[in-house]
Order: C-alpha cells, then structure tokens, then sequence
C-alpha cells in the first residue's frame, strides 16, 4: 500500500509525508516540533516512524523546523549542496547532500529529485519510486519547464501547488516588488499555470492533491473553478489547506504502461 498526506500547506508551514514501500519519508518541515509532532499525530503516524527527511528548498516555510525535528528523533536529512549550504547558515540544518541531477536511495525506494525554477539557492522537487508505484511532490516554482513536465509525467500519485489567482495579487495589498517575485518565473504557479500543468502531466488514474495555496491571493472558489474541469476525469482530485492538510490519498499503481491522458472539454 502507497500513500501520501500533507500536514499543512501553506506560505505559513508545508510538510508532506509519502508512504511507499517500507518508508515513511517526510518532504519539508515549516512547522515546530510541537506543531510537527501533531499533525503528524493527526495521521496516525509519530516523528520516530520517518525514514528520513527530505529539504525541496532552504526558504522558512519549508526549512523552519527540519534541524530541530531531525535532531530529536534521529532522522536522516537529505538536500541538494546548495540548500544545505544555505541552511547551515540560516536554519541550524545539517545533513547529506545529494546530487541534485541524480537519483539516489532512501531504503528501497528510488528518489529522483527535480531541479526546478524558484527563487532559492539550488531548489528540487521529488519523484518517489517503488516497484511499480510512483508519486512526485512539486510544491514550489515559478513555471512549467519541459523538463519539469517530463519528470512528473506517468506517475500514480502527485502533489502540486496552485498558489494565486493572478488578479487578486495585482490587486492585492502586497508590496510590488513582492507581487513581482511571486508572479516571476523564479516564483510561483498561479491557479492559471497549475491547471496548465495538470493539464499536461494527468491522466485517468491519477491521484492529485492541489496544495501550497495562498491565504491572501486566491480564493476556494477560484480554485475549484480553475480545476473543475478535472474533477471527474482523474482518479481522485483534492484540495490541501494551511490548517489541516489533507488526509492520507491512496495510490495506486496505474493498470496500463500509459494510462490514458486526460480527455478535457
């Protein structure tokens, strides 16, 4: 059985834990160890039960509360050199660098991290293998690169970030040069770019968990409008909040060697 759940995704904390084979890997932790200790609770899960700790990128939202987590409970750390580097300085987190353009082990699933465009010093996301189950986690960047559409292609399970709807953060109260950053393409997918995206990689036995939405420039409405045409053409379609996450979603692997795209009318 292969699974993953998000234990808050947000600008204010993002965690995510991936079930698959014999490990229990959590991607980021933005949270507190109390607050980290909970939600994982929430799950049914305890910080012990981790394999290890993966680091997409060093920005606090992410990063906040890896070192002192994995200190308590003994969790192996992994991230690319440049993460690391930075978070040595800024986040008192200290582990293994991987090589951000290879695939490397965690037990006996096969991790192949994903360089991606975001405003960080060597940022990656995740693609998961075990057997014949895969689940990628893209919670940050700025635009849909071929590469990008290449790696989180085929897989069984994803989770993806939606961040803004681009009209409220024009018209929004943050500072310019912010709106600037998010809407860049070293920043941030807007609702527009995420149904892009899933648009290219989705088919019909997907499992898709949208995430990392923001409080101040989107909106549920926008958002469930932005993928409804999505809902049915997908094995299951679901939405990650700040507060509570998202329950465990099931994988499973997909019943052909190319699962049928999505037909969208």
């Amino acid at each position: 059985m292969s699974r993953f759940a998000s234990l808050g995704s947000g600008s204010r904390g993002n965690g995510t834990v991936v079930e698959i084979g014999d490990e229990r890997i959590l991607v980021d932790c933005g949270f507190t160890v109390r607050q980290a200790e909970t939600r994982l609770d929430r799950i049914g899960l305890k910080a012990a039960d981790l394999s290890a700790i993966l680091v997409t990128h060093e920005h606090s939202d992410h990063i906040s509360g890896v070192g002192a987590l994995a200190y308590k409970y003994g969790i192996p750390v992994y991230a690319s050199f440049g993460t690391l580097e930075s978070a040595r300085r800024n986040a008192a987190v200290i582990g293994s660098a991987i090589n951000a353009h290879s695939p490397f082990q965690v037990g006996e699933v096969e991790v192949t991290p994903v360089v991606v465009p975001h405003d960080a010093r060597e940022p990656t996301q995740f693609v998961f293998r075990h057997e014949s189950v895969s689940v990628g986690i893209v919670s940050d960047l700025g635009c849909v690169t071929p590469f990008v559409i290449e790696q989180f292609s085929g897989l069984d399970g994803l989770l993806m970030e939606s961040n803004y709807d681009f009209n409220m953060l024009v018209k929004g109260r943050y500072p310019e040069r912010v709106k600037r950053r998010i809407a860049s393409d070293l920043g941030h997918l807007s609702n527009e770019q995420a149904a892009a995206f899933l648009a290219a990689v989705g088919h019909e036995e997907l499992t898709v968990v949208v995430g990392h939405v923001s409080e101040e420039n989107n909106h549920p409405d926008l958002l469930a409008e932005s993928f409804r045409a999505f809902e049915n053409g997908m094995r299951s379609l679901t939405f990650a909040t700040q507060e509570e996450g998202v329950a465990w979603q099931q994988v499973e692997p997909a019943s052909s060697e190319r699962p049928e795209k999505l037909a969208l009318v």
